[in-house]
């Protein structure tokens, strides 16, 4: 019987798929989703606008100026004993008026608060900045999980085949039973299904990645041969949580929250404060051709300076129960911080050991792989000296190709799993694919161009 050499996990990939010279790297889907995703797209735009809010509480601490200005035409009609005089006159007046609050508690507050919620929104964009990240890592990967698959699936479609045909020639000849035959039919069969099916899958998941980085068939660099996955650092798990405690964007969102929730009760605490405001105007009034007092034309500027003091003395009972309610939100917004901190560490720990793990089971399917290479060549060896039968051979195949197939996919997840770590302790940045796409194959060299002679 023709023996089958199977091509290991690299050479199969690097042999069915061949960069194309359109190929692109993991950065450059990053850098085309952050211009097209429109979740991305509609987080900046909210961060923009809550930007802009965050200015307009400083406009209450600042003076206000208003210009005014009036025409008016009257006509006078007078009847003293008899007679009746009728006469006509105009009034124009120009005025500039403007009030600097001196002290307001709500304005300071609103203004303390505009502070915070512009940091509340740059924490909400990076959410949204780090969630792209991870969500374009995947679909990268998914997709090369799935070109692995099919490559593998058809690799073990040629084996099957040739083992069926042996079996055939086998059975021919009077070596081999019908038995033979049929089960390599059978096995063949199933793998013309897996085909089609992982066909498919890489079809679907080729249109996530396309919906999501706006390309319309983007195609991702495979893991270049001689790549190893990175070291996990650090070591130490708690490390990981305290960075997260620190930084992560949900618990910063929850800090902020308390801290705007205390300035809210400040705001309530100044409604039984006073206010005082510095108002200063000028007015310019003219009547021509008199006025009603007057039969002559006259020119007057009033200037006014001066302070105003409001003290609220009773405003039923609204500002005391408004302070109450307050009191309570700040109580829930701190119970919010304590929960965002807790689903932060155990998000943080979740993520660390899955990595961990990922890397133990790529250690245990690379031996795996080795063994399940040496199970199948003895199997066809035992096959031709007929200790075995052939449905060993065929089942040793599969469990090569399918431990093949684990082991890519275990790589690719240890990958993402390193940057949703990143994600769960709120340290992940998009400097942090530069390393992801450092273990991709370069594109492809064009071709020579062959010489004249």
């Amino acid at each position: 019987m023709k023996t089958l050499r199977l091509l290991p996990l690299t050479v199969a990939i690097s042999a069915a798929l061949a960069l194309p010279a359109q190929a692109q790297s993991l950065l450059e889907l990053y850098d085309a989703a952050r211009s097209y995703d429109a979740a991305y797209q509609s987080a900046r735009a909210q961060y923009e606008a809550n930007q802009f809010k965050a200015d307009q509480a400083k406009a209450a601490l600042l003076p206000t100026v208003n210009l005014t200005a009036g025409a008016s035409s009257s006509q006078l009609r007078t009847e003293i004993g008899g007679s009746t005089t009728e006469r006509s006159f105009d009034n124009r007046n120009l005025g500039v008026s403007a009030t600097q609050p001196l002290y307001r508690g709500v304005n300071i507050a609103n203004y303390q608060q505009g502070v915070r919620q512009s940091d509340l929104a740059e924490a909400q964009l990076l959410t949204a900045e780090q969630d792209l990240i991870v969500r374009v890592s995947q679909a990268y990967f998914d997709v090369l999980a799935s070109q692995d698959s099919l490559v593998f699936v058809q690799a073990q479609k040629t084996a099957v085949a040739e083992q069926l045909a042996s079996a055939r020639r086998n059975f021919e000849v009077g070596t081999a039973t019908i038995t033979d035959t049929r089960e390599a039919q059978a096995r063949f069969d199933l793998v013309v299904a897996q085909e089609i099916a992982a066909e498919n899958d890489l079809r679907v998941k080729k249109l996530t990645l396309d919906q999501l980085v706006g390309k319309p068939d983007a195609r991702p660099h495979p893991l270049a041969a001689a790549s190893g996955l990175p070291n996990l650092l650090p070591e130490d798990v708690n490390i990981w949580v305290q960075q997260a405690q620190e930084q992560h964007p949900a618990i910063r969102q929850a800090r902020i929250a308390l801290e705007i929730a205390n300035l809210e009760t400040d705001k309530a605490k100044a409604g039984h404060l006073p206010t005082l405001d510095l108002n200063a105007s000028q007015t310019v009034n003219r009547n021509i051709n008199g006025s009603v007092l007057s039969t002559q034309d006259s020119r007057t500027t009033n200037t006014t300076v001066g302070v105003q003091f409001v003290m609220p003395l009773f405003a039923g009972f609204a500002t005391q129960n408004r302070l109450r309610e307050t009191v309570a939100l700040q109580e829930k917004a701190r119970a919010d911080l304590d929960a965002a901190q807790r689903n932060v560490a155990q998000g943080t720990r979740t993520a660390y050991y899955g990595v961990v793990s990922g890397q133990g089971q790529v250690r245990a399917l690379q031996a795996a792989e080795a063994s399940s290479q040496s199970a199948l060549d003895a199997n066809k060896l035992g096959y031709q000296v007929g200790v075995r039968i052939n449905i060993d051979v065929l089942n040793s195949q599969s469990q090569l190709f399918q431990t093949k197939r684990d082991l890519a996919k275990a790589r690719y997840d240890v990958l993402v799993g390193g940057l949703k770590l990143r994600q769960a302790n709120g340290t992940l940045k998009s400097e942090d694919l530069q390393g992801v796409n450092a273990l991709l194959a370069a594109p492809a060299a064009p071709a020579a161009s062959p010489q004249g002679r």
